[in-house]
């Protein structure tokens, strides 16, 4: 069940996320620092983290689950960002792109991970 995880689809987009993240960050208020900055950096970088770890486990269930910490990690860095926009931090249109790519990325791990669980099923003969 091993994947060569820089050429998923989801991966590549997360990386794009982590990148606009950290880019978003830049304007964020200096006392966010060690608080709302580093908070959304380290769940950002999170997600295609998760998915890079779990492309090499032996089975689809364990890929799953990496997966699904990813897809907690995407939520959680949603929550954070949908904190700066009611405090309004930050560039307003960064901040869009940035919710706007994390609810695909949402998207694309849950179906990911569905079709990884059901292919392995299907090779058991569970289904």
């Amino acid at each position: 069940m091993r994947h060569n995880f820089k050429k998923l689809n989801v991966w590549l987009k997360a990386m794009d996320f982590t990148d606009l993240t950290y880019d978003y960050c830049k304007g964020l208020p200096a006392d966010e620092r060690y608080n709302l900055i580093d908070q959304i950096n380290r769940s950002s970088c999170s997600i295609p983290s998760n998915i890079a770890e779990g492309s090499g486990k032996r089975t689809a269930v364990h890929f799953g689950e990496f997966l699904s910490t990813a897809l907690t990690s995407s939520y959680e860095t949603e929550t954070q960002l949908l904190i700066c926009e009611r405090r309004k931090y930050g560039d307003g249109e960064k901040l869009n792109q940035c919710l706007e790519l994390v609810s695909e990325i949402q998207k694309m791990i849950f179906s990911f991970r569905e079709y990884i669980l059901k292919d392995d099923n299907k090779g058991r003969g569970d289904n």
